[in-house]
């Protein structure tokens, strides 16, 4: 009775429009969920297409609650800081909120951002990512570390946006070759 009480804290209820099913949450080693949603620009951007660049190792997929508060721009501007060194690592920074493309405008041109921020307007890429906080627009700081293969390589699930700066800075140190 323990294991089966165990196992469903472990599982996430995942609801794909027409039926509730259970899925494990993802982990290090699981096949990152695909992502196609509108960048900053209005334009489309894919995961897997970003993958496939040569020149790209990884890409850091973050999610984060909102444009322009305390941690979510301490979060921003810290990759900001970083890009150049992730570029040189073959890595690629993209940030994920449910903010809509002009918020998104709005919160690169005030922090001089230099980096994809994608609008996930109804959730479903949160959703996917376990990340959403139930019954709202919003959500949880969790950072996603994928390989070129599609392959999750680390997950930091934490509030503290500086946190997420140095262990995913080691985390890409480590794991991406």
């Amino acid at each position: 009775m323990a294991h089966l009480f165990h196992r469903l804290i472990l599982t996430t209820l995942i609801w794909d429009g027409s039926m509730a099913v259970w899925a494990e949450p993802l982990k290090a080693g699981s096949a990152a969920p695909a992502v196609m949603l509108k960048d900053h620009s209005n334009k489309a951007w894919s995961l897997a297409e970003t993958l496939k660049r040569p020149e790209v190792k990884a890409v850091v997929l973050y999610f984060y609650p909102k444009d322009d508060t305390p941690g979510c721009t301490k979060q921003a501007c810290g990759w900001r800081d970083r890009r150049g060194t992730l570029l040189h690592q073959g890595v690629e920074t993209v940030g994920v909120s449910f903010d809509n493309t002009s918020s998104h405008q709005r919160f690169i041109k005030k922090h001089s951002l230099n980096f994809t921020l994608l609008s996930d307007l109804n959730g479903k890429v949160a959703e996917a990512y376990g990340v959403r906080v139930p019954k709202r627009n919003l959500a949880r700081r969790v950072s996603f570390l994928i390989g070129s293969d599609g392959k999750i390589l680390h997950i930091l699930d934490h509030r503290d946006a500086s946190r997420h700066l140095t262990e995913m800075t080691a985390a890409i140190e480590r794991l991406v070759k």
